[in-house]
């Protein structure tokens, strides 16, 4: 009787000691893609990036715009980013807008524009993205700010 009760004892002892830390995600997982692309009219200014492996239905993904460097630095915008407006030289504006969609199995980036094919090469030719694929648990549950990229990369342990 003293040995099931000292075993019973031992055992609640082990259980109720661990600990569950709610606060901590230890099996979150994001994955992070970076692609180069140039937009124009022969690929109605749009870019389809396929994943390695479809995500999950429930996975968000989040697209980053490389839009300077600054002091050997990337400068990431989020998408859709806002519109930028270009004198097209005759009074009028020309309206720049990129966006993305997905699937689980690619994501798709746009380059929107009034006039596309007056949208100056610095905004069309080698227009570097990056995209994360977050757990939507990750996306809804957090106080990181989706919007910054270094914050989402360093909520996940990703580097790139």
């Amino acid at each position: 009787m003293k040995k099931i009760f000292a075993l019973l004892f031992l055992s609640t002892l082990v259980f109720t000691s661990c600990v569950n830390d709610d606060d901590v995600d230890f099996d979150t997982i994001g994955t992070t893609f970076e692609f180069t692309t140039n937009f124009n009219q022969a690929n109605d200014f749009g870019h389809r990036f396929f994943f390695n492996e479809n995500i999950f239905d429930s996975d968000v993904v989040l697209v980053y715009r490389l839009e300077a460097v600054d002091n050997n630095l990337d400068v990431w915008e989020p998408l859709p980013t806002a519109t930028i407006f270009l004198d097209d030289g005759n009074g009028g504006d020309i309206t720049v807008l990129y966006r993305f969609n997905f699937t689980s199995g690619d994501v798709d980036v746009l380059l929107e524009s009034n006039a596309p094919e007056l949208v100056p090469a610095d905004l069309t030719n080698n227009q570097t993205f990056r995209v994360v694929v977050v757990p939507a648990s990750f996306a809804e549950n957090t106080d990181i700010d989706l919007s910054n990229l270094d914050e989402v990369q360093s909520a996940l342990n990703l580097e790139f």
